[in-house]
């Protein structure tokens, strides 16, 4: 296996280092390696961040059934593009992900890929229709080893059902994500609730249709015991309900997306479906609460809820469009833009939020390791003093619909190291990793 030397690397954004990485672990960390280096390759990383290699909680990679929106190729593709070294792949899939012979499907198509781990999550009810529980303990104990179980996409919105659903992952130390939306709230809901939908005629989408859920969640997971994770969380009220129960010490986690924490829901006055998510984009006042939560630890991870469709799916009138966004390949633009270069968060932070606790959320002890001698080598080298332009159409996601189209973001992904084999190189695909 080539080995590699990452020459002058700002490591969590602070000291710089050298980085020899071999036989898949990082082997030596110190001023000027070169001597040690041997035939190693020079990866000149002056001036780059170094981050852990960056860890996705919620991802859609459509596969199987829906190839024509995504693949676990191309999903894994743009991953690896953003600075990705595990993702977990959401149950949404067709068939769904409720067995144990789906999420082994998943797993099995992610190791074929090579790009990043792949990490089947598994659904809470059978076909996501929320009606009865799903082979849960099938799956945890299958070759997938599934520790996250959401329906995400769909509310389990019975309570018994996630009661029962927080009691199963407690004997395996898993975690149900709750996609929280109250459906009776939200019938035909095309945006989010307030001004600019009172004036655009659009049905609202209200904050409490999110909150009332994780108000119950909370309380039904103290009651019981158990983990319970919050998906995209968007609203100030969302925050002030996961702040109370994390002072309370019940076992609650949140994520919050990229765009949830830039865009607003005047984006809406377009009627460009490319504006069109689950849940809505919501007001410059939640924006920039959420934007305090991850600052003040409450809310605990960036998820991207990268959901790519196909071109007929977005381009259409509104009322028909398919919610979602992509976002693997321009996550880590967001966060520097929305987080660090605002002052909120240092760069050790923004490895704790992508990579340390997602990982450990999702229970994946190979990723979101320390940059420290003897561990993963999972990197990925960042330039956060580049800027993009935004253009969907050169992403390696199937998905075109980005909402940063156009948009110059800063930063960009120089290098992704995967089990210590660069997927990414110069900004650009390299090669996958050979099977573990």
């Amino acid at each position: 296996m080539t080995s590699y030397l990452i020459k002058g690397a700002a490591l969590l954004g602070e000291q710089t280092a050298d980085l020899l990485v071999a036989e898949g672990v990082i082997q030596r960390i110190g001023p000027d390696l070169s001597a040690e280096a041997g035939d190693a390759v020079v990866v000149d990383a002056a001036g780059l961040v170094a981050l852990p290699g960056l860890v996705d909680i919620h991802t859609h990679l459509r596969e199987p059934g829906r190839e024509d929106a995504e693949t676990v190729e191309t999903g894994t593709r743009a991953a690896a593009l953003g600075g990705y070294t595990a993702v977990f792949a959401m149950a949404n899939s067709n068939p769904v992900a409720d067995t144990a012979g789906v999420v082994e499907q998943v797993l099995e198509l992610g190791r074929a890929a090579g790009w990043v781990d792949v990490r089947p999550v598994g659904a809470v009810t059978v076909g996501l229709a929320g009606e009865r529980l799903s082979e849960i303990m099938a799956m945890a104990h299958s070759r997938a080893a599934v520790r996250v179980f959401s329906d995400d996409g769909m509310c389990v919105h019975d309570p018994v059902l996630m009661r029962r659903a927080l009691e199963y992952v407690k004997g395996f130390d898993g975690v149900v994500a709750q996609h929280a939306q109250e459906p009776r709230l939200t019938e035909g809901a095309q945006m989010n609730e307030g001004t600019v939908s009172a004036e655009l005629g659009l049905t609202g989408w209200p904050a409490v249709a999110e909150e009332a859920i994780i108000a119950r969640d909370v309380l039904l997971a103290e009651h019981v015991g158990s983990r319970v994770h919050i998906c995209h969380l968007s609203t100030r009220g969302s925050v002030d309900i996961v702040r109370w129960a994390k002072q309370r010490g019940i076992d609650v986690t949140a994520e919050v997306t990229p765009h949830h924490l830039l865009l607003t829901d005047e984006r809406v006055r377009t009627f460009d479906p490319v504006y069109k998510v689950n849940p809505p984009l919501r007001t410059d006042e939640d924006v920039h609460a959420l934007r305090r939560a991850v600052a003040d630890g409450t809310i605990d991870v960036i998820g991207t809820d990268h959901a790519p469709h196909p071109a007929e799916d977005k381009e259409c009138e509104w009322s028909c469009a398919a919610n979602g966004m992509t976002g693997l390949e321009t996550a880590l633009s967001v966060v520097q833009l929305s987080l660090v270069d605002t002052g909120l968060l240092t760069w050790r932070d923004v490895a704790r939020i992508t990579s340390e606790t997602p990982a450990r959320i999702g229970r994946l002890g190979t990723q979101g390791r320390p940059l420290a001698e003897g561990e993963p080598a999972n990197i990925t080298l960042w330039d956060p003093a580049a800027t993009t332009v935004v253009d969907p159409a050169r992403h390696a996601s199937k998905g075109r619909n980005s909402p940063y189209r156009g948009m110059e973001l800063p930063g960009a992904v120089r290098a992704t190291f995967f089990r210590g084999h660069p997927t990414v190189l110069d900004g650009a695909l390299n090669s996958p990793a050979p099977r573990a």
